[in-house]
């Protein structure tokens, strides 16, 4: 289940981050450095003060069953009119069970509801091919893979754009 990140949420935040950090830094760019306690609190402060957020995203946490952080989803307006980008980090001990590919199914599903929007797109680099699998997985249709600027470690330089225009994106998790 995916919530919106709360003013409380900080310390399980950070737990998840800090734990992961190793695992997200070669693909997140802000994961240049390990994650501080006092910047979760900024993080999230400013994430509860403002919906959508400054730069125009909604954060949400994704959360296990029993409460526990598995990880992060976005859905962001930084592409052009009519369409909205969802993004998304996992925490390691939660890899490979689908959580990912659940909470963007439901985030797509979400967005394809909205009047305005028309497309949903998911953005990776072609060498994270964990993070392809997600739109791949949802029936996505890969509309470009282009040179771009590498900003993390394991960056290829070649960036892949997965877009869907369906309301009901297909959920082939386990393929």
């Amino acid at each position: 289940m995916f919530l919106p990140w709360r003013r409380s949420d900080p310390t399980r935040q950070f737990a998840a981050l800090s734990a992961s950090h190793t695992h997200l830094r070669p693909w997140m760019s802000w994961a240049e450095q390990p994650p501080t306690l006092a910047g979760q609190r900024r993080s999230l402060r400013t994430s509860a003060a403002h919906w959508p957020t400054p730069d125009g995203g909604y954060l949400y946490g994704i959360f296990t069953a029993r409460g526990e952080v598995a990880g992060g989803i976005g859905l962001h307006d930084r592409i052009d009119a009519g369409a909205l980008e969802i993004g998304y980090w996992y925490h390691v001990a939660h890899t490979g069970r689908g959580i990912i590919t659940r909470a963007a199914h439901a985030l797509t599903v979400a967005a394809l509801a909205l009047p305005h929007v028309v497309r949903v797109e998911i953005h990776c680099d072609a060498a994270n091919a964990r993070s392809a699998a997600v739109p791949r997985r949802l029936g996505y249709d890969l509309v470009s893979t282009t040179p771009r600027p590498r900003t993390a470690p394991a960056d290829s330089g070649i960036g892949m754009v997965w877009a869907t225009t369906a309301p009901e994106p297909r959920l082939l998790v386990g393929r």
